[in-house]
């Protein structure tokens, strides 16, 4: 039946070219290769299939977080009664995450993607016509190719770092063998963020250097607040509107702070965490009718076409959002419109997403800020966790919920909590389908859950609407 749908297309030629093996490509790839389609995935090295996320990126990083919670937890137990001692084998933790990504690599490789009907080619991938591309010397025709070629960490280039042994990135982090005495933490972002209460749990001496006002900076600073008191607490020292200016001898590096002055942090291990650069170097754009910026980032429009209308992004490459559910995102407007009518644009109105520290720091829907850049009418909803019976019994009553509302809806909204994460799960549902609050309002919710919290807080807000009126009303109707 396929060669009676599709016999036009010839050996080398495909309904679609994805072109990376990270997220992006390979949600691309797989849907089309399972809905019939001739699809081809180009990846540049056999060893990265899976991409980012799953050798340097969301699956090591998590890992590393897991165990450096568990340590944390067992050092704490000694409010029970029970004393641990010793130091973090940082061989065991290694072992640990290889053999999570292991798990998940058994899905996540070229034999294993071409048991489900696509074609899979390594090698260097680069544009040789409108509809074309070639990897080592051979030609390959899409009738839609899919650019998805990730993105990578970049580098630091202060002054004498080049004397530096090694400078981590997220590249290299996760498979360091002894554990730092003194980590350098260049990078207050959220993989900076992570990475630095990670090692502080495990027992390294952590400082980060942040050039910005507040670290985690996209998120709201009540909620960053929060977390850095709770970092502080597990031993990070932060240093925001500060930037590293020399790298010296000795392993010290040196530092203006805030008010200008400077100082020396000492250090055995760097970890660079200042951002990322999309990967399309070598891709020949030119060659495909693709245009670029000034600062080689590729034209695209609202529903993520290139120039060349055959040619799409998809993930990292895309720039802007640079999440594992972001190339989710684009996957799922492109894949819509190689078969709807009706198009979609990009749009990050209901985006999500989640710091994986402990406490976790999550965000949805629109933020305050972009509320009031829009003249969009809200209300502030707010409530911390000092009063909610989970949270007293589980100890974490520094937990803080800011939600906005507009006429019984929720345009968005962020919570600093452990768990975050999925505490909020129910309300992105409702910012993204426009689920009346009254809905959630009228959940049953079993006690003591932690999404408890959800409905206390919108409990308040109903409460406030009992006004004198509405009281009259209510006693004129009982019987």
């Amino acid at each position: 039946m396929y060669q009676k749908l599709f016999r036009g297309l010839g050996k080398n030629e495909y309904d679609v070219i994805a072109i990376g093996g990270g997220a992006a490509g390979l949600n691309i790839a797989s849907f089309m290769a399972k809905a019939g389609f001739k699809t081809l995935l180009i990846e540049k090295d056999e060893q990265n299939i899976g991409g980012d996320c799953l050798h340097s990126g969301c699956v090591p990083s998590k890992a590393l977080i897991h165990a450096a919670r568990e340590v944390k937890m067992a050092r704490r137990a000694g409010e029970f009664g029970i004393t641990v001692s010793g130091e973090v084998d940082m061989k065991a933790v290694r072992s640990y995450i290889e053999s999570r990504q292991a798990i998940i690599r058994e899905h996540e490789n070229a034999e294993y993607l071409r048991r489900q009907n696509m074609d899979v080619v390594i090698g260097e991938a680069a544009f040789s016509g409108r509809d074309r591309v070639q990897v080592a010397g051979r030609e390959y025709i899409g009738r839609k190719i899919v650019i998805a070629t990730g993105s990578n960490p970049r580098p630091l280039s202060v002054p004498g770092v080049e004397a530096v042994d090694t400078v981590h990135t997220n590249e290299t982090i996760f498979t360091v063998d002894s554990l730092p005495k003194e980590l350098l933490v260049i990078g207050g972002g959220p993989v900076g963020i992570e990475v630095a209460q990670a090692f502080a749990c495990l027992g390294s001496t952590v400082t980060v250097i942040h050039n910005g006002d507040t670290i985690l900076p996209h998120d709201d600073h009540a909620m960053v607040r929060v977390l850095e008191t709770r970092l502080a607490e597990d031993g990070v020292t932060i240093h925001t509107n500060s930037e590293a200016v020399r790298f010296l001898s000795g392993g010290e590096v040196q530092v203006r702070g805030r008010d200008g002055e400077l100082f020396t942090v000492e250090f055995d291990t760097v970890f660079a965490a200042i951002g990322r650069e999309v990967g399309v170097n070598g891709l020949e754009l030119e060659k495909g009718g693709i245009r670029t910026d000034k600062n080689k980032k590729i034209e695209l429009d609202a529903y993520l076409r290139t120039t060349n209308r055959r040619v799409f992004v998809c993930g990292d490459a895309a720039g802007g959002m640079q999440f594992t559910h972001a190339a989710e995102l684009h996957a799922g407007i492109i894949l819509n419109n190689f078969f709807s009518p009706r198009r979609r644009r990009l749009s990050f109105d209901s985006f999500a997403w989640v710091t994986y520290t402990d406490p976790e720091v999550a965000a949805f829907g629109l933020a305050e800020a972009e509320l009031k850049k829009r003249g969009i009418r809200y209300e502030v909803l707010e409530s911390d966790f000092s009063r909610d019976d989970r949270a007293i019994i589980d100890g974490y009553r520094h937990g803080k919920l800011k939600l906005f509302v507009h006429k019984g809806r929720l345009l968005g909204g962020t919570m600093v909590a452990p768990g975050a994460g999925e505490l909020i799960q129910e309300l992105i549902l409702a910012n993204t389908t426009r689920l009346p609050l009254r809905t959630i309002f009228g959940k049953t919710y079993p006690y003591p859950t932690a999404t408890r919290i959800n409905r206390s807080v919108l409990s308040r807000y109903y409460g406030a609407k009992l006004t004198r009126a509405a009281k009259v009303v209510l006693k004129a109707l009982y019987h």
